[in-house]
């Protein structure tokens, strides 16, 4: 029972943390600025990766692409930035996602290590700014709705898991999972889908429900790529820093993980319409 409150009450303060922080653009770069250094360290302790530079590197990127439109008010340049960012990241990503399916541990060779941080961890954070930004414009209700979904969509994979699920998703990597808990947890994601729709006036029920499935079966492939880097060390969570739930990175996994494909799928529907 003491376990439960602890989750519950520092689960709240990082939901809390989030919302509040959403209300001011510079609040929310800050916050993710120390959210991103946290998942950095907590990472690089996953690959046993002890280099300084990804630090570094970081914060040129965060800041460089967080405070473009100040020092380019014109954004020159910018569009392109982000596009190179966002192929190399989804590249990346894509290359976890096969990691995953594969026999043998994911590849740390040290290029390897750099690429991780790089555009898996780094990048994503980025992402996270530009997703508030979307269309040069800061809207954090999409984001916020992004974070919702995530919620959700890991809310009810769990509790439809833990009641019905038989069939194993990714037994050796993460047990716990089955089918029927993702499938759970899309289908009240797609409906959660539906109230961000009516309740934020972002974009319309359709794009939020293509949004939700990506956000489902990214995150779920992001939780689980994180689950086998801690397989590969043995460790249970990532870091100490939120009893009840582990590390940071714990709590954020999924959206570090999708966030490129949101932010894609974004682009997307502003070129499309």
């Amino acid at each position: 029972m003491k376990e439960i409150f602890t989750r519950a009450i520092f689960g709240l303060i990082y939901v809390a943390l989030l919302i509040v922080s959403l209300y001011n653009e510079h609040a929310l770069a800050v916050l993710f600025f120390i959210f991103g250094i946290i998942s950095i360290a907590e990472f690089k302790k996953l690959i046993e990766f002890k280099a300084f530079y990804p630090y570094a590197i970081f914060i040129v990127m965060y800041f460089g692409f967080g405070y473009w439109h100040m020092l380019s008010p014109k954004l020159q340049g910018f569009n392109e930035g982000t596009q190179i960012l966002l192929v190399l990241s989804i590249f990346v990503n894509l290359f976890l996602i096969k990691d995953l399916f594969s026999r043998k541990g994911i590849p740390l060779f040290k290029f390897k290590r750099f690429l991780l941080t790089s555009f898996y961890l780094s990048s994503s954070f980025i992402f996270f700014l530009l997703i508030a930004r979307f269309n040069n414009e800061y809207q954090p209700s999409i984001l916020l709705g992004s974070f919702i979904l995530v919620w959700v969509n890991d809310t009810f994979a769990f509790l439809v898991g833990k009641n019905f699920g038989k069939q194993k998703l990714f037994e050796k990597i993460s047990p716990k999972k089955t089918v029927e808990g993702f499938i759970g947890g899309l289908f009240f994601a797609c409906v959660a889908s539906y109230f961000i729709a009516t309740f934020t006036n972002t974009l319309n029920f359709s794009h939020w429900l293509i949004l939700s499935i990506i956000v489902s079966v990214f995150g779920t492939l992001g939780d689980l790529v994180e689950s086998k880097f801690k397989r590969q060390v043995n460790v249970k969570d990532s870091g100490v820093i939120m009893p009840g739930h582990g590390g940071l990175l714990d709590r954020l996994d999924s959206i570090i993980f999708a966030a490129p494909f949101i932010y894609l799928f974004l682009r997307v529907i502003h070129y499309v319409s």
